[in-house]
């Protein structure tokens, strides 16, 4: 409710009552007061936030970029093990190769 009454615009003479038990807006109360103050102190604000959202983003793709390399990698590893498995039991490298998604030649490899 009283993020309401704050976003209607509710008088600054009421903001002290609309805060007292909700700190996030006292917050976002400073914040406007500081935005207010003047054009440079706006400017720099924006960027910060520009900074901390492009900052954001690049973690994020770093994130799923790291995610799905391990997936590959666990893939490989999976299908290695199939391999070696399937190397143990005498089947054929080219059946091997067909089956685990591995080429003859690293087929052959896993032999040594």
């Amino acid at each position: 409710m009283n993020w309401l009454l704050f976003l209607k615009g509710a008088d600054k003479s009421n903001w002290e009552v609309l805060q007292m038990n909700e700190p996030t807006l006292k917050k976002a109360m400073d914040t406007l007061e500081f935005l207010s103050q003047d054009r440079e102190a706006r400017r720099l604000y924006e960027e910060r936030q520009k900074y901390l959202h492009d900052e954001a983003s690049m973690i994020e793709w770093a994130t799923e970029k790291c995610i799905a390399k391990g997936i590959v990698e666990g893939e490989q590893k999976k299908a290695i093990e199939i391999a070696k498995n399937m190397l143990s039991f005498g089947i054929e490298v080219s059946v091997i190769a067909k089956t685990s998604g591995l080429t003859e030649s690293e087929v052959e490899a896993l032999k040594d």
